[in-house]
């Protein structure tokens, strides 16, 4: 297994665990695990493209996967966006003005942010099976 297909393996796992985190109403932690999967996702891109990964900004990354020459739709790029704004509140109790991220997140959000990390992982899979 190359390192691609590796981190695109972790991207799938983390996906699958933001369901059971959604179901489990645990909005937060979905949110977060949906984050880390399109990171890895667009990480196995990087690997993929002979690019080192480094970062958590999954739209940073997006953004070097597309300077590498591949061609990313403008959507991607607003879900990739949306995620990153998930990497630290969804986890900390003192990133948001108020309470705390289980208190904060919600069904919607966590739903939002999985159905963005679906697309952001089926569109590497995609390139990496080319």
């Amino acid at each position: 297994m190359s390192r691609a297909e590796a981190w695109l393996a972790e991207a799938e796992a983390d996906l699958e665990a933001a369901q059971v985190l959604l179901t489990g109403m645990k909005y937060n932690a979905c949110a977060f695990y949906a984050q880390q999967a399109a990171e890895k996702a667009v990480k196995a891109l990087l690997f993929f493209l002979h690019e080192a990964p480094w970062g958590h900004s999954v739209s940073e990354l997006l953004d070097r996967v597309a300077a590498r020459g591949l061609a990313v739709p403008l959507p991607l790029v607003d879900d990739a966006r949306q995620l990153d704004l998930h990497y630290i509140p969804s986890r900390y109790p003192d990133a948001l003005p108020s309470g705390t991220p289980s208190g904060h997140y919600t069904r919607t959000m966590g739903e939002d942010a999985l159905s963005c990390a679906r697309k952001l992982v089926e569109f590497a899979k995609t390139q990496l099976q080319g």
